[in-house]
């Protein structure tokens, strides 16, 4: 079975094509900044990618470009799109209605719709990419995959916040979490790297990169997460704060004179690396300036490092405990620097990096010494793949569903 994963943004359209029985990837690509001119699409695998100058007032058009490059010219992967089985989409925010994937229906996409609030850049782009993928393969199943869905495990005690109670109960403020199919296949790779059972193990998966979260999963069940009702909770990250004292927003507000909206944007686009270090969010531009002496810089990358140290003390304590700690994404897989910060000081408690096995990039690995008791784990993180294979198993249940 051919899926085609969809991962749309404000104004962008993400998308791979996979065979899921297979596990190969049969062609990937991305249209950038939809509905402006300088509009472009980049197709194809590894050296065959091609980018393309070209117009897409919207991702109607964008669809439209991303079915005919799967399907013509010299980076095609299918002869028709008949060879599309089904369409899995990426959704951020599913809330209290989803705690697994579903195929997509008109309830389903309202109740989208009805979350966008929570996440109003992740949620919108999405029904633009559902409704775009309907006018253009209108007999095409498809599903919707929620990166809140992993933590609906989270207990009361985890998931509520200390406001009244009746604010959760008018408007379902709690914690929703975020990253969760992320986390949900770097914990299932983990246990099969260890060689061990998932229901077996105590697991802290950290997923580092722009956007971070950490989770705490207890024998295969999410307990904690670090992002609550929006992604902005939790860590430092490239440009969100994270988890700060609730009364700065007013103290901001009054003595800088900005409205909801301003600081709220504040919070999510002009904190965390960026606004510590006054140079960039991307944390290679970090960690250079701060080896050339930038004080400001090594504050901020002090400041990442020890964000992330306090949650694996919080998520020890939490399960009474770790296996093993399991790191992703662009920083976790690939900042050798950022990796030896975290794990400086945790070897009473069991965790001890090996500095040799720590050096390099990429691939599933092993990373603590031999004699340590808890193992740290990278595993590149693989969304697309979780997002077509729940898409795989939802379709394929339904087609072996017996006629009435």
């Amino acid at each position: 079975m051919n899926v085609l994963v969809i991962n749309a943004g404000s104004s962008s359209l993400k998308y791979q094509l996979l065979n899921v029985e297979t596990q190969t990837l049969l062609a990937k690509g991305i249209c950038e900044r939809v509905g402006s001119e300088e509009a472009f699409h980049k197709h194809g695998l590894d050296k065959n990618e091609q980018v393309i100058d070209a117009k897409m007032a919207d991702h109607d058009d964008a669809m439209a470009l991303v079915l005919e490059a799967l399907t013509s010219g010299p980076t095609k992967a299918i002869d028709s799109l008949d060879e599309i089985d089904a369409v899995g989409h990426r959704i951020v925010q599913g809330g209290k209605y989803f705690d697994k994937s579903v195929l997509i229906d008109d309830e389903v996409i309202e109740r989208i719709g009805e979350l966008a609030e929570l996440a109003p850049l992740h949620n919108g782009a999405a029904l633009m990419g559902i409704h775009a993928c309907q006018k253009h393969m209108p007999d095409v199943p498809m599903v919707a995959v929620f990166d809140t869905s992993f933590f609906q495990t989270l207990p009361p005690k985890a998931y509520m916040y200390a406001i009244p109670y009746e604010l959760y109960e008018k408007y379902a403020i709690r914690k929703y979490g975020a990253h969760g199919t992320s986390h949900r296949y770097i914990s299932e790779r983990a246990a099969t790297v260890l060689d061990e059972p998932l229901d077996d193990l105590k697991l802290i998966t950290c997923h580092l990169g722009n956007g971070c979260s950490m989770s705490a999963i207890d024998h295969g069940v999410a307990v904690d997460t670090s992002m609550g009702l929006t992604p902005l909770d939790g860590l430092m990250m490239g440009t969100r704060c994270g988890a700060i004292d609730p009364a700065i927003v007013p103290f901001i507000m009054e003595h800088e004179n900005l409205n909801a909206q301003e600081v709220n944007d504040l919070m999510n686009k002009k904190s965390g690396l960026l606004g510590i270090s006054g140079i960039s969010n991307d944390l290679r531009s970090v960690r250079d300036a701060s080896e050339q002496g930038d004080e400001r810089a090594q504050l901020a990358y002090d400041m990442y490092s020890n964000s992330v140290k306090k949650y694996i003390g919080q998520y020890i304590a939490v399960m009474g405990g770790v296996d093993a700690i399991v790191l992703t994404a662009g920083v976790g897989e690939n900042c050798e620097k950022m990796r030896r910060m975290i794990f400086t000081g945790l070897q009473p408690l069991g965790i001890k990096l090996d500095l040799e096995k720590n050096k390099g990039r990429g691939g599933e690995r092993v990373i603590s010494t031999d004699d340590s008791a808890v193992q740290i784990v990278i595993i590149p993180t693989d969304e697309e793949y979780m997002i077509a294979r729940d898409t795989y198993e939802i379709v394929h249940e339904r087609i072996d569903e017996p006629l009435i």
